[in-house]
């Protein structure tokens, strides 16, 4: 059998001046001797794929808990869409597909069960322990609590990949990272996957709350992005049914966006003269953004979606449940640790102090349908334990 021959899978010299090179890299915080032919970042990808917490957004809640049907996006499929949107829109850019993707990828491992307010109320529970943010876990579960390699906890991950998951920043989200560049801004791979998350979750929630019938179709004519896609929609096809339309118009609302944020990033990197990255981290504020219109028009939207959807009667019922189901295992595992898993008692045991972290880390790594089933093994009485 002939040997793998070495060679670098990547091209440096075809990258933007502004984007992260793959032999500029920080490194790792464990020296590893790299690849023959994969870059750095490669690596980071596919281990965080292999990784186990990765694997587990299948079962996690994006906005519909998984028994509400097979069709709504999960945690894992919002992750994979943004995966995607941010590789688009940095290769029109010039930037480092790889590591954008790598961040994506990431950036949402730290996700407790049933979605924002299971984080919520996770981040009461530990308000005398140091909080909970699904950022921070998101770097405590790639840097310590996955364990796959004999020398070392975590996955190892470069500098780079981890600050875009600290450094990632929503609505939702607040930087992290306890580094010396920790008040620089983040790459412009890293601020990318910022506005892929947005458009991703703000499309795919659309479509899931019209496939729901939480979301009222007539309303939506309030919408400037419905409103000028269906039109458009409906002069070009006069004779598909409305579930056609809506995966038009979804799919147009996704391209105009990217394509928006390619475009006004460009002209903002013009604007400002801006030739390294080093002129990128040391910017107060980020350079990628949408232009003025599709900021208002995408304001809109995340309005319609919080008034329509978010605090819809349905969700606001499952985010009760929800704060029943994590408060009262929580409650049960820290007054008798007993009921744990044996490994996870142990460790409970050997380190006290940490008891409340520990016991957090657990239940912020379930799944709904596992959170589910211990919910009901520890307070069904007709359940088997």
């Amino acid at each position: 059998m002939e040997r793998v021959k070495s060679k670098k899978n990547y091209d440096d010299e075809n990258l933007a001046p502004y984007a992260i090179k793959n032999k500029d890299s920080k490194g790792r915080r464990y020296k590893k001797e790299e690849h023959p032919y994969r870059s750095a970042f490669q690596r980071d990808r596919d281990r965080i794929i292999h990784s186990s917490a990765f694997r587990r957004l299948e079962y996690k809640t994006q906005v519909f808990v998984y028994h509400e049907g097979d069709y709504y996006r999960t945690r894992l499929t919002h992750t994979i869409e943004v995966a995607q949107i941010s590789r688009s829109i940095a290769g029109a850019l010039g930037l480092n597909e790889v590591l954008a993707e790598a961040i994506a990828l990431a950036h949402d491992l730290g996700h407790p069960p049933f979605g924002h307010s299971g984080e919520k109320i996770l981040d009461g529970l530990m308000k005398d322990h140091g909080g909970f943010e699904h950022n921070k876990q998101s770097l405590r579960i790639v840097d310590e609590l996955e364990r796959r390699y004999p020398d070392f906890n975590g996955l190892n991950l470069t500098f780079e990949v981890r600050e875009g998951i600290s450094k990632h920043s929503t609505e939702y989200d607040h930087p992290l990272i306890q580094d010396s560049e920790m008040n620089l801004s983040p790459s412009l791979e890293s601020q990318i996957v910022d506005y892929s998350d947005g458009i991703a979750y703000n499309s795919h929630d659309l479509d899931d709350g019209i496939t729901s019938d939480m979301i009222v179709v007539e309303r939506l004519e309030e919408i400037a992005l419905w409103k000028e896609n269906i039109k458009r929609i409906e002069k070009l096809y006069n004779d598909i049914d409305f579930k056609m339309k809506k995966y038009q118009v979804i799919r147009m609302v996704i391209d105009q966006q990217a394509t928006d944020l390619v475009n006004q990033t460009l002209k903002n990197i013009e604007k400002f003269n801006i030739k390294s990255v080093d002129e990128i981290r040391n910017k107060d504020g980020y350079i990628v953004s949408f232009s003025q219109e599709m900021e208002e028009r995408n304001n809109e939207l995340k309005r319609f979606l919080k008034e329509n959807l978010y605090e819809h009667q349905r969700i606001v019922r499952m985010e009760l449940k929800a704060e029943r189901f994590i408060t009262e295992l929580f409650n049960a595992y820290t007054k008798s640790p007993k009921t744990l898993p044996p490994d996870i008692y142990l460790k409970v045991m050997d380190n006290q102090k940490n008891k409340e972290r520990l016991i957090c880390d657990y239940i912020a790594g379930m799944t709904d349908r596992y959170a589910l089933d211990e919910y009901k093994k520890l307070f069904d009485p007709y359940e088997k334990v």
